[in-house]
């Protein structure tokens, strides 16, 4: 698998390599949200391409250090399940204390939905892989409040553009997003790798923001 290394196509690049991993399927599928969509994208495939994964993980950090900074987070925190590969390499490439958030309630031992160490007043950075609705950043968003910490941004390496910034930024927390899926798919229409078709199903998905 080719590495991603000209900083000025990185995105472009990303865009094809998607497809070339088939991370980007089209169909019916149901959506962990429980919504419908006529295609999906799985990038719980890219952790099994080491080359792509070390590249992304590298682009996540260096959108993290320009748009946020690292002097204004304490801790990491990753979302289940996909989420949690590229944010425990992320935490570890930036040398930052990793938390994960769990599903449910844990109910033994502390009955915590945030594990790790958290001291109350602690700046926390949600890691996603996408973002669709927003509803499984902000409940996360709302469990480390619970517990004492502060959340002001999260960070996914796509978003669907289905509404999950506006929803996020009502809450509170600013989104920053490394693709966008509007821009993968202009990509690949472009350079052929997708067909008139396919682009007006993606486009038909995307909610003004």
């Amino acid at each position: 698998m080719k590495k991603i290394t000209n900083s000025l196509d990185k995105k472009d690049e990303m865009a094809n390599i998607l497809l070339k991993i088939d991370a980007l399927k089209f169909g019916v599928f149901k959506l962990s949200t429980g919504k419908a969509s006529p295609y999906y994208i799985d990038l719980r495939v890219i952790p099994s391409f080491p080359d792509v994964f070390s590249e992304i993980c590298e682009f996540y950090a260096k959108t993290i250090m320009a748009e946020i900074g690292l002097k204004n987070f304490v801790r990491i925190a990753g979302i289940p399940i996909a989420g949690i590969p590229f944010s425990s390499q992320i935490a570890y490439n930036l040398k930052k204390p990793f938390l994960y958030m769990r599903k449910g309630v844990h109910l033994s031992g502390r009955e915590r939905r945030v594990e790790g160490i958290l001291v109350s007043g602690d700046r926390v950075l949600l890691i996603d892989d996408l973002l669709t609705t927003g509803s499984t950043l902000k409940k996360a968003a709302d469990a480390v409040r619970a517990e004492g910490g502060v959340v002001t941004d999260a960070v996914v390496f796509l978003d669907r553009e289905e509404g999950g910034r506006n929803l996020l930024e009502k809450t509170g927390v600013t989104l920053h997003s490394i693709l966008r899926i509007s821009e993968i798919a202009n990509k690949l229409y472009e350079i052929g790798a997708i067909d008139q078709d396919s682009l007006k199903t993606i486009r038909k998905q995307i909610k003004k923001q």
